[in-house]
């Protein structure tokens, strides 16, 4: 596992995307603005399901989505690469209409991302595994859920029940659990490491500059 510059690629990989809002500040402010980011998104991921969209589309099957967490300031992405079109495509297009929309709904001008989006090269199944609790147990770190159930702007519930804004290949994660009711059960037993690994980057970003923000 390492970070790598956003302009770096490799077909087959996965990779944890995330960025956060210009000066910490809140990229969500109501309801409908996750559904426009998560639209963009699918958009972009499955475009023979959105045929008469106007926006200049990714072929199809160029990345697989594992997994999301958006957050009122933040969003976490784990996607898979599937071909030669590099990740920074499909962000760059995601974050430049979503500023768009955001700005032109809320009467502002300038920045709403915090610099370059970051990406962690994932390279093993087991830290794969971790990261995919790590995302959904965002918001009960925050406080803002009691549970990962709970909390609609994920793929947790995906996962689950197959219920959610957009589908994900949830399948690489869950089919390396013997039943799909041990996914739940270690996303739960990770919550204490969870915490402990986010009290330790919040140290990190407000004493280093440039280190990925989780």
């Amino acid at each position: 596992m390492g970070i790598r510059d956003y302009k770096e690629f490799g077909a087959g990989a996965y990779y944890h995307i995330y960025n956060r809002g210009n000066a910490k500040n809140n990229i969500f402010i109501d309801p409908e603005d996750y559904k426009f980011f998560l639209l963009r998104l699918r958009q972009n991921l499955y475009p023979e399901d959105n045929p008469t969209s106007r926006i200049r589309k990714l072929p199809a099957n160029t990345f697989s989505l594992i997994a999301y967490c958006l957050m009122p300031n933040h969003f976490h992405i784990l996607i898979k690469q599937n071909g030669n079109i590099p990740t920074s495509k499909l962000i760059l297009k995601l974050c430049s209409s979503y500023s768009k929309y955001f700005n032109k709904k809320y009467d502002r001008v300038g920045h709403v991302f915090q610099d370059q989006f970051k990406q962690v090269l994932i390279d093993d199944d087991s830290y794969l595994l971790w990261l995919s609790a790590y995302i959904h147990q965002n918001p009960t770190v925050a406080g803002i859920s009691k549970t990962p159930e709970t909390y609609p702007w994920s793929s947790y519930m995906f996962y689950l029940k197959k219920d959610g804004y957009i589908s994900c290949e949830s399948d690489i994660i869950l089919n390396q659990f013997k039943t799909i009711q041990e996914f739940p059960k270690f996303t739960t037993q990770s919550l204490d490491a969870i915490k402990l690994r986010k009290e330790l980057d919040s140290m990190l970003i407000d004493s280093v500059a440039k280190v990925p923000f989780a």
